[in-house]
């Protein structure tokens, strides 16, 4: 029974407190703080983008003026733009990376049952970068082209629940391939990539591991064909066959053989080309696993659109982290509370909902079931797939 807290501090209920002062302990968040603990800090960030704070000033103002409702939310100091700032300058932002990751494992484990849009039994998941631009005269560590700065969000997403399972923030010269060397694949999943990732040499490891992997041909690809399979070209497909590379170094780097699928798209009218080391599962298996890579995009859209991690309240590289990933964190907390709660409503709806009643009284599941709130979101039919996990 609600009994006169926020609707934001039942939000706050949903986090598993003792996983995060694990984290917290991990890295001594909270050694010679006096006041403004890492849970303060994690509640001020997460405030401000449940309810699209632009700034370190705003945060502070929206929350003095509700000053008596703080302690009732969750917070045991007070909440200032300079002790703030602080924290995210100094507090190492692994805590809140760790903590992410805590929640995206909830998150999987409420998820791993969803339809997936493709009859497959493994996991499914779509790796893809997205670059967030900075100004480099503020930003001098993230040095991305001559008079540019950017960082890059690599992120691994399960296609059941569109939960991001591997996340990695880096300066954008950090080319995509490279995030391959640090993924230890599962055996037997999927890994859906575009050609960004197209390195025969790390692959080939992918087929060690027992992993499969869907990715684009290059146009210039060097090869011999063995066998060529019939398809059913009404549904699209050109052509399914089974090749081996015959170039100087791919040759070496992917010794065995490769499926090659090609695809004209019958609502673009433009023709993909496939690889892939399974050889199990149909050619239209292999172009619906393609096409559903795009729900990375989307998620990139999304929490572009949604969240704030294109403006950032500091200019260090621990502050942009530590925003980033509390930033994944709210993100995957509406994700649980939408499934633990059953709710019907697409995260937009839910954070827009959220963002309206932080500091009403009344209990959540009321809030959230409420027929009067009514949001459309203001993306892309497409992006709809996205959030109506």
């Amino acid at each position: 029974m609600n009994q006169g807290r926020t609707v934001f501090s039942q939000v706050m209920d949903f986090l598993p407190m003792y996983e995060f002062r694990k984290c917290v302990h991990r890295y001594n968040g909270n050694y010679r703080v006096r006041s403004f603990s890492c849970l303060d800090q994690f509640l001020a960030m997460a405030f401000a983008q449940v309810t699209y704070r632009e700034s370190l000033r705003d945060i502070e103002a929206c929350l003095g003026s509700m000053s008596k409702k703080l302690y009732y939310m969750g917070f045991r100091g007070k909440v200032t733009r300079t002790t703030l700032a602080d924290a995210n300058e100094n507090r190492d932002w692994r805590i809140y990376a760790d903590f992410a990751l805590v929640l995206i494992h909830v998150a999987r484990g409420l998820y791993q049952d969803d339809q997936l849009g493709v009859e497959l039994d493994q996991t499914v998941y779509a790796l893809d970068s997205t670059t967030i631009d900075l100004c480099l005269s503020l930003f001098p560590w993230a040095q991305f082209r001559t008079t540019k700065g950017a960082v890059k969000l690599h992120t691994l997403l399960d296609l059941r629940g569109n939960i991001p399972s591997y996340i990695k923030v880096t300066t954008g010269k950090v080319h995509e391939v490279n995030i391959l060397d640090d993924l230890i694949a599962e055996p037997g999943s999927w890994y859906i990539m575009d050609r960004g990732y197209l390195d025969f040499a790390r692959l080939h490891r992918l087929t060690v591991w027992t992993a499969f992997f869907v990715t684009r041909a290059k146009v210039n690809l060097q090869f011999r064909r063995l066998y060529s399979h019939p398809v059913d070209k009404s549904s699209g497909l050109l052509l399914d066959q089974t090749i081996i590379l015959t170039g100087v170094k791919t040759a070496t780097d992917y010794p065995e053989k490769l499926r090659r699928v090609r695809y004209r798209d019958p609502e673009t009218g433009k023709v993909l080309t496939f690889l892939s080391n399974n050889f199990t599962v149909s050619a239209e298996t292999i172009a619906k696993l393609y096409k559903s890579r795009w729900q990375v995009e989307l998620f990139f859209r999304w929490i572009k659109q949604h969240l704030r991690i294109k403006s950032f309240y500091g200019n260090s590289m621990n502050a942009v982290k530590t925003q980033i990933w509390i930033a994944i964190s709210v993100y995957v907390l509406v994700a649980i509370i939408k499934k633990q709660l059953k709710l019907d409503g697409s995260l937009y709806t839910i954070l827009q909902i959220l963002s309206g009643t932080a500091f009403e009284q009344l209990p959540i599941e009321q809030v959230l079931t409420n027929s009067d709130y009514t949001f459309e979101d203001p993306g892309s039919d497409n992006q709809l797939l996205l959030i109506d996990l």
